[in-house]
């Protein structure tokens, strides 16, 4: 088994940035892919971010430009750097990890982070 816990989350106002972290504990392995997904009140679970273990990133078309995600095998994190964030991203975040390669559909995860909180005002 794999534990999330997740990090960062806020309030700040549009055009601002937050920086959510996720900690891996348990049977952690560089070899997971990890991903960020958001869930805004009333709609789906979506993908945000995900990195390979290799460093390979792919972000969905509302974060690319603006997010930025990375990891740290030796710390077993990773992160999200959100930039020029907008009231539109004000969702609950989520971390996740899979073996093998990236994946951006929820179902496709194997481990879940709690979740944490971003507000962001206009």
């Amino acid at each position: 088994q794999v534990q999330l816990v997740e990090s960062g989350g806020g309030l700040v106002q549009a055009g601002g940035s937050l920086r959510l972290s996720c900690v891996a504990s348990g049977r952690t392995s560089s070899s997971y892919a990890m991903g960020w997904f958001r869930q805004a009140p009333g709609k789906e679970r979506e993908f945000v971010a995900a990195i390979s273990s290799g460093g390979t990133t792919f972000y969905a078309a509302s974060a690319k430009g603006r997010f930025t995600i990375s990891r740290d095998n030796a710390k077993n994190t990773e992160s999200l750097q959100m930039n020029s964030l907008k009231p539109e991203d004000t969702a609950v975040y989520y971390c996740a990890a899979n073996y093998g390669a990236i994946r951006t559909i929820p179902s496709e995860y194997t481990y879940w982070g709690q979740g944490t909180q971003v507000t962001v005002s206009s």
